[in-house]
């Protein structure tokens, strides 16, 4: 949104994230053969018990229906982080809708992410020290594709990442694991302090106030600013106020969250403690 033109060229100007790519696309045959295998029922046998069925397309085409559509996707998800199936095919489920849409055309935008597995990223640090030295320990090569193949990251394009839960850091992660468990994080303790010392400061002028009534009122504007935080981080990213005591059941999360923008936008500094239409301009 940030880097969308106004005017004229709105609408046909697009700008493509950081580390988006776009899909050559891969052929069809294989996934619908999978399909036959895995129960999928021909609309001809189908047509009267239909009712229950979740409806399964592949590219736009209606291929049948399937009665164990949450065990299809599971098995289609775990085939595509093992590279068994291409990893540029979109796997989107619509629970309103009953249907189960498969992609596997050219021309989609697809960007990575990382996966999350029990609130924990799939991610270990033995990858990173592999990527960084371009080999595994036992002398084999590991170059940024072979993330994908080891489950650790994962393409999606836009109409699949609406069915998916991504967070910004792998401190949300944490926050939402300790959210979980009932334990406090230190920044909530940070805040939960900084409230107590403004309450004590606004009772504390409360009874200044009963005591010397014929104060002036600047005075007491003082004195319920005297508890007022300073110790707050102004380059902290800001977050909403109930997010960290809702846990959330992620499933993927950022590599960064700058890679959420195009090239020109990600290069403003603090994007996120301005204005957003300072952004656009």
């Amino acid at each position: 949104p940030a880097e969308t033109p106004e005017g004229q060229a709105c609408g046909l100007v697009k700008n493509l994230a950081l580390m988006a790519t776009i899909s050559v696309g891969s052929m069809s045959g294989p996934i619908i053969e999978f399909l036959e295998e895995w129960g999928l029922e021909s609309l001809e046998e189908n047509a009267h018990s239909s009712t229950l069925t979740t409806k399964v397309f592949v590219n736009g085409v209606w291929m049948g229906v399937h009665r164990d559509p949450t065990n299809l996707i599971e098995t289609l998800k775990k085939l595509r982080r093992k590279d068994d199936v291409h990893p540029e095919v979109s796997i989107v489920r619509d629970i309103r809708e009953r249907e189960l849409r498969l992609y596997t055309d050219p021309g989609r935008v697809c960007r990575p992410l990382f996966i999350v597995e029990d609130q924990q990223l799939v991610l270990q640090k033995k990858h990173v020290r592999w990527l960084t030295q371009g080999t595994t320990d036992d002398g084999e090569d590991f170059k940024w594709q072979h993330l994908a193949k080891s489950g650790v990251i994962e393409l999606l394009d836009a109409e699949e990442e609406e069915t998916v839960m991504i967070c910004m850091t792998p401190e949300d992660l944490e926050d939402s694991r300790l959210a979980a468990l009932g334990i406090m994080t230190a920044k909530e303790k940070a805040a939960k302090e900084r409230a107590a010392r403004k309450k004590a400061a606004k009772e504390k002028a409360a009874r200044e106030r009963e005591k010397n009534k014929d104060k002036d009122k600047d005075k007491e504007k003082e004195e319920e600013s005297e508890g007022e935080p300073e110790d707050v981080d102004p380059s902290m990213r800001k977050k909403p106020k109930n997010e960290a005591s809702q846990p959330h059941l992620w499933t993927h999360c950022e590599i960064h969250p700058s890679m959420i923008l195009g090239i020109c936008a990600s290069i403003i500094p603090f994007p996120d403690h301005n204005q957003s239409p300072r952004n656009t301009y």
